[in-house]
């Protein structure tokens, strides 16, 4: 039977406990466990499908087609291990199910309550798909005394109550800030947010203090004392040089024995040497190139969360630094000076995805730059329609090539997908329809061109990508552009959905209606990332 972690956070938001979950679970996975973790998010959203990224962040989506909080990211990286539909859940989709069910009359004229009906609801999320693990991390989102998040605190408390100290464990992420004038951290903030959780009918195990400074022996002591855990149940978690040291410097903490400690479990030290040489090539660079994002949300970095890691990890696969520039896509409608003076010096361009008109021109304007001046791009779904515009525009002589997403172009390149076949059968979208969950959302199959330059990075002519998005290339354009040098050297399995175009003629230019970047992980770098950094390397070298 699996064992349950509980991580709640207090004091304030925004302290990482999902990047505790996704260390804390690589630690267990690392001793020779199967773990799984799970995201309760307390919001009326069903899914952060509609969110801005301004509001929540990247959406993160899985094989199975769930779009899901970013946190599922980090799971994944540290783990490996994919998510799925069933490890992410949140507050509107447990109401918008409850009341589906109680209009169908399901409950037999049951008043429907939050207790036990919602609270019931989540703790059969939390028990569902978990026989063959050892360890479910759940985290939930939010600070402890937010009034949305109470319904799960509490189902958490029943759980607790139902398995036994053996079956689950509470681990409670908190702040001990510094302050500067008195020049000491102070405890009391951690102790009044465990109070609130104790008010609440749980007692923590274990305490995960951040803190920007040393925690002295005397303040875990104080801190054990009034929050009533064990002393070296109190870990300090000091800010980290890189995230993918985090769980080693967890490990030197003692979190993972105090974990083991608290189930009566024993297990062989984790196996740590593929971490410590991640964290060797991330120090120890033998040379740095810089990329330039040209994107539409670049004020927000978590926005492109997967995307920055992913950067990350073709640079760790090439023992490179990678330095990330941030280009606001607006910035090249004001003409082709600052096209120049912003894109001369990277080393390679990258076009990311987005939705919206805003700042599309200017995607278009450095995806030319890039084909004219032989610079590394890599363009990933609306980067890849941009690129297919910017061809037929300027290498097809196809003066009128837009997209039906921003208005009624005379040549419609790139136009919405309102069918397309999944494993399932014929899938169907009205123009018109809900905005949540109608894109081509998961994992989908494209056959590559056995003498492509995809193929030769994949190693591979058959791949399974993960897709996002309402808006294809046009197939009817593939021959003009062709003809002008980009390459369709991807196709969906039907031979209809263009997935991937190149220029054999340019050193790397490769567009692909998917994300690759959900599928790369520090320990297994994505293989187009990892080529696109090799060919900026080599661009460095020519600058």
């Amino acid at each position: 039977m699996a064992r349950y972690i509980f991580i709640t956070g207090g004091v304030v938001s925004s302290l990482g406990k999902g990047l505790m979950a996704a260390s804390l679970a690589a630690l267990l996975q690392a001793r020779g466990y199967r773990v799984r973790i799970r995201k309760f998010d307390p919001y009326l959203n069903v899914d952060p499908g509609t969110m801005s990224p301004y509001q929540h962040g990247e959406v993160y989506v899985t094989d199975d087609g769930a779009e899901t909080d970013l946190d599922l990211g980090h799971y994944e990286r540290f783990t490996g291990v994919s998510a799925r539909q069933a490890d992410n859940i949140t507050s509107g989709r447990i109401y918008r199910d409850i009341i589906i069910r109680e209009r169908r009359g399901d409950y037999l004229g049951a008043t429907v309550q939050v207790i036990p009906h919602v609270t019931d609801a989540i703790k059969e999320f939390a028990q569902a798909e978990t026989d063959d693990l050892d360890f479910v991390l759940c985290e939930i989102g939010g600070t402890v005394g937010d009034i949305e998040g109470l319904p799960f605190i509490e189902a958490l408390r029943q759980l607790h109550n139902e398995m036994g100290r053996e079956g689950s464990c509470f681990v409670h992420v908190t702040l001990v800030p510094y302050i500067a004038a008195a020049g000491e951290l102070k405890t009391k903030p951690t102790q009044h947010s465990v109070r609130e959780l104790t008010g609440l009918g749980i007692q923590p195990d274990i305490l995960l203090c951040r803190c920007e400074k040393p925690l002295p022996e005397s303040d875990r002591a104080k801190i054990a004392l009034f929050c009533n855990v064990r002393k070296s149940a109190v870990i300090p978690a000091l800010d980290a040089s890189s995230i993918y040291s985090v769980p080693l410097q967890y490990h030197l903490e003692g979190l993972d024995n105090e974990v083991l400690r608290h189930f009566g479990l024993t297990a062989p030290e984790p196996g740590l040497d593929r971490w410590k040489d991640i964290i060797d090539r991330f120090h120890n660079p033998e040379g740095e190139v810089t990329i330039g994002v040209v994107g539409k949300y670049v004020g927000l970095p978590d926005a492109y969360k997967s995307l920055n890691e992913a950067l990350v990890h073709g640079g760790l696969a090439n023992k490179v630094k990678v330095n990330i520039r941030w280009i606001d896509a607006e910035l090249f409608e004001q003409g082709d000076a600052e096209i120049t003076a912003q894109l001369e010096p990277m080393h390679g361009i990258l076009v990311p995805g987005g939705f919206g008109e805003r700042g599309t021109e200017g995607k278009i304007a450095s995806v030319r730059f890039a084909r004219e001046r032989g610079v590394p791009f890599f363009g990933i779904c609306l980067g890849m329609q941009m690129a297919c515009v910017e061809g037929a525009r300027n290498t097809a002589g196809i003066a009128g090539a837009g997209s039906t997403e921003f208005g009624t172009p005379a040549d419609p390149v790139v136009g919405i997908i309102t069918e397309w076949m999944t494993p399932e059968g014929l899938q169907t979208r009205a123009e018109g329809g809900d905005l949540g969950g109608t894109m081509r959302l998961g994992a989908y199959e494209a056959q590559l061109s056995g003498n492509s330059r995809v193929a030769s990075v994949y190693g591979a002519t058959t791949i399974s990508e993960r897709h996002r998005h309402r808006y294809e290339v046009n197939a009817a354009y593939r021959a003009p552009l062709e003809a002008g040098g980009l390459v369709f050297s991807g196709m969906s399995p039907d031979g209809l959905l263009p997935e991937i175009v190149e220029r054999p003629d340019h050193p790397w230019f490769i567009g692909v209606q998917f994300h690759p970047e959900l599928k790369s992980r520090p320990l297994d770098p994505h293989p187009l990332f990892r080529d696109f950094i090799t060919a900026a390397v080599k661009q460095a070298r020519l600058v």
